[in-house]
């Protein structure tokens, strides 16, 4: 008989003493090959419950049991699985039809395919990694967060775990509205010749629905990119619009409109196109057809199009066209379970399209593919709230019923607040007594509160919410309940390799603006010299001169200056630049992530790069007086 230590992870095998973790014991025959022990497809052992009790800090190089710590996380009856490495894992007891095998503890050790999630150890632990991140890979924290004292992560499904694709699916909503534009509301058949750019529309736009304009935004709501339809409005046209009013225009409902989720960018150009189409054929747009109605016939189309369901159709016949596979969700999950961690599910979507889309990402599975959808998935939540009808969902005293929903039917059962409900005339409840004895839940509609009592959340600051729309997922979340918020940002990917690349090219902007300030500063000293001091002719004609010098040289900076910065501004997007910054000010959009995201990244699946007990603290911020003064 030999006695072998679980942990085989270089890592924490030099950092610490074998004396630090619990020695299992494990029989084995003289002749079997330890490496076996991990790559055997199955593998009875048996363990004493008390030897598994390790310290939190190093469950995760070795395997990860659900612990009741004081006042926090709740067990969960789980079974053990490894995988092809020395990684181990747990599974929920869901994947298992059989009888746990918990009570004679004895713990089944399997291996699982890639889909389940498990065949690698999780990256932030394996050897060689957490050192460095990829910058466009990284977390970034506004706010600090200590991730111990989270005991619930949540998620939204659509453009979080399920990525869209923008060239297929932003394109298929797009026709639908047209069609729906012309076939239903009466638009002129020429609109069905139209084409969709997915990529000239950008998040972070606000639509002036009375003007007709696209507007981009710095922080402190000044426009300074401008657009009617499709044409540039000039410097200006801008002051004249929005910056010669006595009183600042707040840039909101209901007169304008705030592209803040990728969903929105084909209803924003349809919009641009309906524009330039009314200034071009105003006869071909009826009498009384404003800016303004165009823009809410637009929403109504669109309204239509996810009302008939022919969008969630077309998805559901071939996600794989529409969605882009990651099979990084499974494994995130698992390690958040393997934390001690409950997780959750609240989505928008119903329950049919929901489980369309889990299935694809968690097991690869179509409605009309080779394999049917099931609710396999179902393992890797605790509780899934669809239907939700954020951000409504976020205010406790909505007075949304809460329905549980019975998976295989989608039948919707009465619930007092998430306890099941007997139902009138039916003398065997047996569907109410399975649905109590499932690991997950599934329900529809309800609010906050109902998810914070099924979840036995004490403080809504135990809370970790991770979402793609700052309205509907982060706002709320955050400046109503005090959650603590992620924000997916996709786009981040590439803004963060860009800038890494144009560091040198940002350098010398600065100089130049500098190059610039100095010049206006010596053309403001002298003329000011001319104006209020005696001096004598010679002097006065010296000084015109070297003035006009200087004025040619000023107009030769600022063009260079302007041209270098349009440049920069055009290596991110050609038409509204980059989505952060508008000029040397942050964009509104980043306002608003810096304020209500305590967390940004550009993939939900960055969280598998850092512990899952990690402390994220922010960056120390400066004012501008600082800069200059601080050595970095």
């Amino acid at each position: 008989m030999s006695e072998w230590c679980i942990s085989s992870n270089p890592t924490f095998s030099t950092a610490f003493p074998s004396s630090c973790f619990p020695v299992v014991p494990i029989i084995l025959s003289p002749e079997f090959d330890s490496q076996c022990l991990f790559n055997s497809l199955t593998t009875t052992m048996r363990l004493s419950k008390r030897q598994l009790s390790l310290p939190l800090s190093l469950c995760f190089s070795t395997f990860s049991p659900r612990f009741r710590l004081p006042g926090k996380f709740s067990p969960r009856r789980d079974s053990l699985h490894t995988t092809g490495t020395s990684q181990l894992c747990f599974k929920s007891s869901m994947e298992e039809q059989k009888p746990s095998a918990l009570s004679d503890n004895v713990l089944q050790f399997h291996t699982v395919g890639s889909r389940d999630g498990c065949d690698v150890p999780h990256k932030w632990s394996s050897p060689g990694e957490g050192k460095k991140i990829d910058i466009s890979k990284q977390i970034f924290c506004n706010r600090s967060l200590n991730m111990r004292n989270i005991i619930a992560v949540g998620f939204d499904m659509d453009y979080t775990l399920a990525q869209y694709k923008s060239e297929t699916f932003e394109s298929l909503a797009y026709e639908g509205t047209v069609r729906k534009l012309v076939y239903d509301l009466g638009y002129p058949n020429e609109l069905l010749e139209w084409t969709f750019d997915w990529n000239y529309m950008v998040r972070g736009l606000v639509l002036d629905k009375k003007r007709g304009n696209i507007l981009k935004m710095d922080r402190h709501k000044y426009v300074k990119v401008a657009y009617h339809g499709f044409r540039e409005l000039s410097k200006e046209d801008k002051v004249d619009i929005y910056g010669s009013s006595l009183v600042r225009d707040s840039f909101d409902e209901p007169d304008y409109a705030l592209i803040d989720t990728l969903f929105s960018l084909a209803e924003a150009y349809l919009f641009a196109q309906l524009v330039d189409f009314k200034d071009n054929n105003p006869e071909k747009i009826p009498k009384g057809v404003d800016y303004a109605r165009m823009y809410k016939d637009v929403r109504a189309a669109v309204d239509l199009c996810h009302r008939d369901g022919t969008l969630k159709q077309m998805v559901a016949k071939e996600p794989y066209r529409y969605i882009n596979e990651d099979t990084t969700i499974i494994p995130l999950i698992k390690m958040i379970r393997d934390s001690g961690r409950s997780t959750f599910l609240v989505t928008n979507s119903l329950w049919d399209y929901t489980n369309i889309v889990m299935n694809f990402l968690c097991g690869g599975r179509t409605v009309h593919g080779p394999h049917t959808c099931n609710f396999d998935w179902l393992q890797y939540f605790d509780v899934v709230i669809t239907g939700s009808a954020k951000p409504g969902f976020f205010h406790e005293e909505s007075r949304a019923n809460l329905f549980e929903v019975e998976p295989k039917s989608g039948m919707l059962i009465n619930t007092d607040n998430g306890t099941p409900m007997a139902q009138v005339g039916d003398p065997s409840p047996k569907l109410l007594l399975k649905s109590r004895d499932k690991g997950c839940r599934v329900f529809q509609g309800g609010n906050v509160g109902h998810l914070h009592s099924l979840l036995s959340i004490e403080s809504s600051s135990q809370v970790l919410y991770v979402g793609d729309h700052i309205y509907g997922d982060i706002l709320r979340s955050k400046k109503v309940l005090g959650w603590r918020t992620m924000l997916v940002v996709p786009e981040l990917e590439k803004e963060v390799e860009l800038l890494w690349g144009m560091r040198n090219m940002r350098k010398e902007l600065i100089l130049m603006r500098n190059e610039r300030d100095s010049v206006e500063d010596k053309i403001h000293h002298l003329n000011w010299s001319l104006k209020f001091e005696d001096i004598n002719e010679n002097d006065k004609l010296e000084m015109l001169s070297a003035l006009k010098d200087l004025e040619s040289k000023r107009d030769q900076v600022r063009l260079r200056h302007q041209q270098a910065q349009r440049e920069c501004h055009q290596k991110f997007h050609k038409v509204w630049g980059q989505l952060m910054k508008t000029g040397y000010q942050s964009s509104r959009f980043a306002h608003q992530v810096e304020r209500f995201a305590c967390l940004y990244t550009s993939q939900v699946s960055n969280l598998l790069l850092y512990s899952p007990d990690k402390y994220y603290r922010p960056s120390e911020d400066f004012m501008s007086h600082e800069f200059h003064l601080l050595p970095l």
